[in-house]
């Protein structure tokens, strides 16, 4: 094997792959750091986003990048329906009730999804897209809208995060809610904010999933491991933490068929999470301890 055959059929997609794990995880992980519990929903939010796209490109006939807005706008809708409807009466109560909590809704997202487009898979786009040569490295189009709009939102939060009112209030919240209270910080606000982004991130990570596999009602379930796998390795509370633990581990399941069957590529998320939890808590970026 040469090196330029590890790059193209081992690194490419193990960035590609990456890089929708690190959008899962950069919601996983403002969820965390600002609510306190593991939203075990997520990965269903993602294969809505994703369905809500495909219902877009059927419907309107237009790409499914086009559609992408689409499947931003609903999902984060959605996601803050599911937190006035499930979440919010819940906040007072032990944090482990909201998770269980949560695994419910997964379970009422999936069915919905059954229900309205059916268990059959299906994609975007029919047909076989042939990769182009960028001096011996082949690339789809669609991986590199993946990689660049992981890059463009992360780097949209950041600034979001680090420059504007409400990014501050955020990460006051994150800190020390408690103080952010006492500060006249709106909890309900920043709580709304917080699942808008969330569900958001949760739409595009199912849509560029959706985009270089295929769309199916179990895709956002089988990617919540590597998710959250990823917001941990980073360092929860994180966002570049989580980019980093996505990139990770996306680049370690695509390496270890290397040594391992295929079917195994998912237990190298789970024994990546077993490791840091073990060694190192607070994630490579040293973030907020479980």
């Amino acid at each position: 094997m040469t090196v330029l055959d590890l790059v193209n059929f081992y690194l490419v997609p193990g960035l590609v792959i990456g890089s929708i794990y690190a959008l899962g995880a950069v919601g996983i992980t403002l969820i965390f750091a600002i609510l306190r519990y593991a939203h075990l929903a997520h990965g269903d939010l993602a294969t809505l986003g994703a369905f809500v796209a495909l219902a877009a490109v059927t419907g309107f006939g237009i790409p499914p990048l086009a559609a992408l807005p689409v499947a931003v706008v609903v999902t984060a809708l959605v996601a803050v329906g599911i937190d006035r409807t499930f979440y919010e009466h819940l906040r007072a109560r032990p944090k482990i009730v909201t998770v269980m909590s949560s695994l419910g809704v997964a379970l009422m997202i999936r069915a919905v999804v059954q229900v309205i487009w059916g268990v059959d898979t299906q994609t975007y786009v029919r047909g076989i897209v042939r990769p182009e040569d960028y001096f011996g490295l082949r690339l789809r189009d669609r991986e590199i809208y993946t990689v660049l709009a992981m890059l463009a939102l992360v780097g949209a939060l950041q600034l979001f995060l680090a420059r504007s009112k409400w990014g501050k209030a955020m990460r006051a919240m994150s800190d020390n809610p408690n103080l952010a209270l006492l500060s006249g910080i709106d909890n309900r606000k920043v709580v709304t904010l917080t699942w808008l982004i969330s569900g958001a991130l949760c739409a595009a990570a199912g849509v560029f999933l959706g985009l270089n596999t295929e769309v199916k009602s179990m895709m956002g379930w089988h990617m919540l491991l590597p998710m959250f796998a990823a917001a941990i390795l980073g360092g929860v509370g994180r966002v570049e933490g989580a980019v980093l633990g996505g990139l990770v581990v996306g680049i370690a399941e695509e390496l270890s068929v290397l040594v391992l069957p295929t079917e195994y590529k998912a237990a190298m998320a789970f024994s990546i999470l077993l490791l840091v939890l073990l060694v190192r808590p607070t994630g490579l970026l040293r973030g907020k301890v479980l």
